[in-house]
């Protein structure tokens, strides 16, 4: 260990351990389940690290200047494979959590979303409804069976990226979304009951990229938990409706 690395002080895989293991220990006093936990600590160690690897990719790699070209070169080598390193301990890191990315299959082949996965939808999907909406009006038991329809239609390895996914597809399409918040949503003359019922619903969100991106896949995964099919035709009128 070098002088510098000894005045860093770091945290240790000891201190790292006890960090992981009080979390677990207050959040199970709060009533979330030891796996539910772990699968989020995971998820923050692994995002924390792509993090890490898209700053340090992104950035421009210099050399002390003066020490000949094969130093140059040697070091630009050295620092890609330190890159390629992180890269590999991110996708192992990710890969505990949520397993190898593979391809979804027809509806029923695809692994149903957890209480934790649909929990985390809720969380992303909330704010971005309020910035076009107001409260939503909808069952949260409804709310919960929707968004767990939603995730069917992926790996749980997008899963895990599925707030950024959302957050893209928002200001994407937010003059859209704008118009049609205003004219089906809350504080409009439609009701909060029948065909446009999830207009109403923070869920809005997540059924639209959905309707976007997989379509027949949401539609298989909306049978398959025999939501009302008003709901889903009526979000997608709201959508093609012309401006």
């Amino acid at each position: 260990m070098s002088t510098a690395d000894e005045g860093r002080q770091w945290p240790d895989e000891v201190s790292v351990d006890n960090a992981r293991a009080t979390l677990l220990q207050l959040v199970a006093r709060a009533g979330v389940p030891a796996g539910d936990a772990r699968e989020l600590i995971g998820l923050l160690e692994a995002g924390a690290l792509a993090l890490a690897y898209e700053e340090l990719s992104g950035g421009a790699r210099t050399a002390p200047g003066g020490k000949g070209e094969a130093y140059e070169s040697g070091r630009f080598d050295g620092a890609g494979d330190v890159l390629d390193g992180l890269a590999e301990v991110t996708e192992r890191t990710l890969q505990r959590v949520v397993g190898a990315d593979g391809e979804s299959g027809p509806a029923g082949e695809r692994p149903r979303a957890g209480r934790m996965e649909v929990e985390r939808a809720r969380v992303a999907v909330t704010p971005l409804y309020l910035a076009f909406s107001e409260v939503s009006e909808l069952d949260p038991e409804v709310t919960d069976e929707v968004l767990a329809a939603v995730l069917t239609t992926m790996t749980p390895r997008r899963r895990a990226g599925y707030a950024g996914r959302l957050t893209q597809f928002a200001t994407a399409h937010r003059a859209r979304l704008e118009r049609l918040f205003a004219a089906f949503g809350p504080g409009s003359a439609i009701t909060v009951h029948g065909r446009y019922s999830l207009v109403h619903s923070a869920t809005s969100i997540a059924v639209l990229e959905r309707l976007v991106a997989a379509p027949q896949e949401l539609r298989e995964e909306w049978d398959a938990a025999e939501l009302p099919p008003a709901w889903l035709d009526g979000l997608t009128t709201a959508w093609t409706a012309p401006v």
